[in-house]
């Protein structure tokens, strides 16, 4: 059984480093190598639209992203997404959750996903951390544009390790 994959850049570009996760995924887009299976889109900062793409049910699903962990600019790091309940918010919170329909935050439309029965039992996130640019500027520092292609590889790695994952019995 081949794994269903989805892999999906967020982030706005017109906010310099937050642009990572689109450069990225469209860097990825255009290799030829990424295996059936697998597919790989960028929905910006429109979450509803990520949630709409997770109503086709995927394996597992890996945002690129921009973070801010505190480390230098430009370093990768690969977390596994703690993507919370919407029943665990209280009632104010889920009004003001239920009340935004963009869910621009990553993060929201995970948890809207998750509500509707459509997260993927593995969500990753490969974030690279942002530089001082997080203003409204085009174009990303250099450390991020950096971390670019070493980002389109660790993605094929991820997409190598979900793959023997799905495919060795447990």
């Amino acid at each position: 059984m081949s794994a269903r994959l989805l892999i999906v850049g967020v982030g706005n570009v017109l906010r310099g480093d937050d642009g990572f996760g689109i450069e990225a995924a469209h860097r990825l887009m255009a290799r030829d190598d990424v295996p059936e299976g697998v597919k790989v889109i960028e929905t910006g900062i429109g979450g509803i639209s990520l949630v709409q793409e997770l109503m086709d049910g995927y394996d597992a699903l890996l945002l690129l992203d921009a973070v801010d962990r505190g480390l230098a600019p430009g370093t990768l790091v690969l977390l596994e997404a703690e993507v919370p309940d919407i029943d665990d918010l209280s009632p104010m919170e889920r009004q003001d959750f239920l009340a935004d329909m963009h869910f621009a935050n990553p993060n929201r439309a995970l948890m809207l996903a998750r509500a509707l029965g459509a997260l993927p039992p593995l969500v990753y996130i490969l974030g690279c951390q942002s530089g001082a640019h997080d203003d409204f500027v085009w174009g990303m520092s250099e450390s991020v544009n950096e971390a670019v292609p070493a980002a389109v590889e660790r993605s094929l790695s991820w997409i190598a390790q979900q793959r023997q994952r799905v495919s060795t019995p447990s």
